[in-house]
């Protein structure tokens, strides 16, 4: 019997929020003076032209969503808001006192955790701190990720005043079944109403996140939750992959049993007809997982070529500084990637001594930036090409080699000096991506450390 391609190609594999990948990191050739001395090189170098990102965790949830991979803190104490938001303003002094000019912010993301757990009010101190002593870019992105189930009007509303426009919601699945299994309870209605209230604001793109794979899930809830999504007109849609990886976090993924989850073919296909479902209602694939109107910011980045990836994801500015703040933030200045303490608190713990917290991190070698810059052209743009030196690098020949049996099954051409991944390609870019990891290629895990690529 012939092996599908999933069968084929389905094994555990990196997202590629970063290259390399956290698990490749050379903690041993890493300090925090370090990281500064990057950050300081890239930003004196860009601050002024290109501007700065920054990215937010606010890691609070009252309860646990068993899909979730995120770094988070349960609990229904809201006296937990205020102290955190002090850290957090404390660690963006603790960087503006070493930058060396006033930053000018280009981006804003706050992710989490639930950053509507927080009060309107907390959240309006958190960004008004953080903006008196910094300039706004033109043409700035302010975003943030709501619950349907705790984001108020006020919340929307205040935010959009602060100059947020880009909210996203998270719907995973609409089937009471699936809802329940991931300890995810809520109704069409309270989706709809968060999002009619952010069109009623005047939010010009609203997203949804929706994931396949999820237990108990099938092509019938897919494709329900996928025209309930369509009803309601958001610009842009995530559309991911479940990632089943109770190993790394623990009991919060074993709420079910590992034969409840789709796999392999079946999963593939909850993938498959989902896009074209998209396909049906007008949405665009434009990276992996990630779908938009034609009229969205975010298509016109894609068809430009201006898309850029990083570890908030798909984002439309494209700076190469990347401060996170936060417990378990990850900051990026190109060169070098930094993360801070993951548990809360050695987090305040490090402030308290008035020590910026990161914990760990890792230095880009020249070979990493190269080989960085060929993820991020398949991961942004379904190609790349070595015509220029500077995307040449010494093992380009082996990972050409390795390309070839990808060619044959149709899931990427290979032309002169350049590779396209094929739409039949598409599903397999985690895959097309791992040829170019020469980290994995030399020292494959000796345990599992990623979800499967399928």
């Amino acid at each position: 019997m012939a092996v599908s391609l999933i069968q084929k190609y389905n094994v555990p594999g990196p997202r590629y929020t970063s290259y390399p990948t956290v698990p490749y990191w050379k903690e041993n050739s890493f300090t925090p003076n370090l990281w500064l001395k990057s950050l300081i090189e890239t930003y004196s170098a860009t601050n002024k032209t290109e501007g700065i990102s920054l990215y937010i965790h606010l890691p609070f949830c009252e309860s646990l969503c068993t899909f979730c991979g995120c770094h988070k803190r349960i609990t229904k104490r809201h006296e937990v808001e205020h102290p955190y938001i002090e850290a957090v303003i404390k660690e963006w002094n603790l960087y503006c006192d070493i930058l060396p000019e006033r930053p000018n912010i280009k981006e804003i993301h706050l992710g989490g955790g639930t950053p509507t757990f927080f009060s309107p009010e907390n959240l309006k101190y958190l960004i008004s701190s953080i903006l008196a002593i910094s300039n706004v870019e033109e043409n700035y992105e302010f975003s943030f990720e709501g619950h349907p189930n705790n984001t108020s009007k006020e919340h929307l509303q205040t935010l959009y005043d602060l100059g947020f426009r880009r909210v996203s919601f998270g719907v995973q699945d609409y089937s009471d079944k699936v809802q329940h299994a991931i300890h995810r309870i809520q109704p069409f209605h309270n989706v709809a109403k968060v999002t009619l209230w952010a069109k009623e604001i005047g939010y010009t793109s609203i997203s949804h996140d929706l994931v396949f794979g999820l237990p108990f899930q099938t092509l019938d809830d897919v494709l329900d939750t996928i025209d309930k999504t369509n009803a309601l007109h958001p610009d842009r849609l995530a559309f991911y992959s479940y990632a089943h990886v109770p190993w790394i976090k623990g009991n919060g993924q074993r709420g079910f049993k590992d034969e409840d989850v789709p796999k392999d073919d079946e999963k593939r296909k909850l993938y498959e007809q989902g896009k074209l479902q998209l396909s049906k209602h007008g949405f665009v694939e434009i990276g992996m997982d990630h779908f938009a109107l034609k009229s969205d910011s975010m298509y016109q980045s894609f068809k430009e070529g201006n898309l850029h990836r990083n570890f908030m994801g798909y984002t439309t500015t494209n700076t190469k500084v990347m401060i996170g703040l936060g417990v378990s933030s990850i900051s990026d200045s190109w060169n070098a990637f930094a993360q801070n303490e993951k548990v809360l608190e050695d987090y305040y713990a490090r402030l308290d001594k008035n020590e910026i917290p990161v914990f760990k991190g890792h230095i880009l070698s020249e070979e990493d930036l190269v080989i960085r810059q060929h993820i991020l052209n398949i991961m942004c743009q379904f190609e790349t090409n070595w015509n220029n030196e500077h995307l040449q690098f010494t093992e380009l020949t082996e990972v050409i080699d390795s390309l070839y049996e990808m060619q044959q099954d149709g899931l990427l051409e290979l032309q002169e000096n350049k590779l396209i991944v094929t739409e039949k390609g598409k599903p397999f870019v985690r895959n097309i991506c791992m040829a170019f990891d020469l980290h994995l290629k030399r020292k494959a895990p000796e345990r599992q450390l990623f979800s499967m690529t399928i």
